[in-house]
């Protein structure tokens, strides 16, 4: 008997650390989540399109970086075509600090090329992931003779399908002053709302047709019609939307 209870304690005893181990939340060594110091890259034109415009025009907007997971390079890019000239660009280039898992916090400069003359400003703004998964970029600027402006773009993925996805977008622009040169007035300046339909060959890949609609208001709206321009447009777009 007394052999048996000596033989049935030391298989516990064997098997202690093993059941310890199996039973532990936190391995030994530990686990915790680290940032990654390693240098990656990224790229996206979110829009490559065709605008059914007269005469035809061709649109680009696209971003990218370089960094690790905590500090980036980035930059932005977008603007217009037609009739194979430049209407309009703009740049962004931008330092951007990771304050959360979600948002980043950017600063660096913008250059603005057409209509009219250029336009050179100091941007700091915030961008990442609300609730609800909208992606939103605020930005403020501020440039020569006291110009101020300040932007923001929201926009929203609805799936449709696995692979047939919803974008509607929104974009206010807000100027302090008038700058009569580029047709702009102070105060809340123009709206963009877009809808598009995109469908992904691959997740790089997808086609796109959709919808954009254009308005200008106030002061900006005045100094559109003064040039023979409308204060509002709506397009039709046909486009590719592709990453790596």
């Amino acid at each position: 008997m007394n052999r048996w209870w000596i033989g049935l304690v030391g298989s516990l005893v064997m098997l202690s650390p093993a059941v310890v181990g199996a039973q532990a939340p936190h391995p030994e060594g530990g686990t915790h989540t680290v940032h990654d110091n390693a240098i990656h890259t990224f790229i996206l034109v979110d829009q490559l399109e065709w605008l059914a415009t007269n005469p035809r025009a061709t649109g680009w907007d696209a971003k990218g970086w370089i960094g690790d997971d905590r500090d980036r390079f980035w930059f932005r890019t977008e603007g217009e075509a037609s009739a194979s000239q430049l209407d309009r660009t703009e740049t962004h280039l931008f330092y951007g600090r990771a304050v959360s898992p979600w948002w980043d916090i950017v600063a660096g400069i913008r250059n603005d090329d057409g209509p009219g003359p250029a336009r050179n400003w100091a941007a700091v703004g915030v961008q990442g992931l609300a609730p609800y998964f909208v992606e939103i970029e605020a930005t403020g600027y501020v440039g020569a003779e006291g110009r101020t402006h300040a932007r923001l773009e929201a926009k929203y993925e609805l799936s449709v399908t696995n692979r047939l996805i919803v974008q509607p977008l929104v974009e206010i622009e807000i100027y302090g002053k008038d700058d009569p040169d580029r047709l702009i007035g102070a105060g809340l300046s123009s709206a963009d709302v877009g809808l598009r339909l995109r469908y992904e060959i691959r997740r790089e890949l997808a086609p796109y047709a959709g919808i954009l609609w254009s308005r200008r208001f106030f002061g900006t709206a005045d100094q559109w019609r003064a040039a023979g321009q409308r204060e509002s447009d709506t397009r039709l777009v046909v486009g590719l939307r592709f990453w790596y």
